[in-house]
């Protein structure tokens, strides 16, 4: 994704969220937000990596109707992922998010504000 204004990341010890906010513009054509996730090698072998993956489609899944209309995320997990219980993977999802979210609105909450 690319960075500046609408943009953020945040980080966590089992995820990192990219975060894309819509222009005010498009979040009227938009409907619904997008999700793409990215789990690489170093996480563990190809069942652990769809592993992660299914979990982190249904935490995102649980949390579609409180993310805003248009909005579009890229969940990409990190090593710990694959180790960390549901739990603590639902909570480094909603640190990350948060994170990202406030570093795309910047100081004035609204997007394009940065720079």
């Amino acid at each position: 994704m690319r960075r500046g204004a609408g943009h953020g990341r945040g980080t966590s010890p089992s995820l990192v969220v990219h975060v894309a906010l819509p222009s005010p513009a498009a979040a009227a054509d938009e409907v619904s937000p997008r999700v793409g996730f990215a789990v690489p090698r170093a996480v563990g072998g190809a069942v652990t990596r769809n592993r992660v993956r299914r979990r982190l489609r249904a935490l995102c899944a649980e949390r579609l109707a409180s993310w805003p209309a248009g909005v579009r995320l890229v969940v990409r997990a990190l090593p710990a992922a694959a180790v960390a219980p549901y739990a603590a993977l639902a909570a480094d999802l909603d640190r990350a998010y948060a994170m990202a979210r406030q570093r795309a609105t910047g100081p004035t909450g609204r997007a394009g504000s940065r720079r």
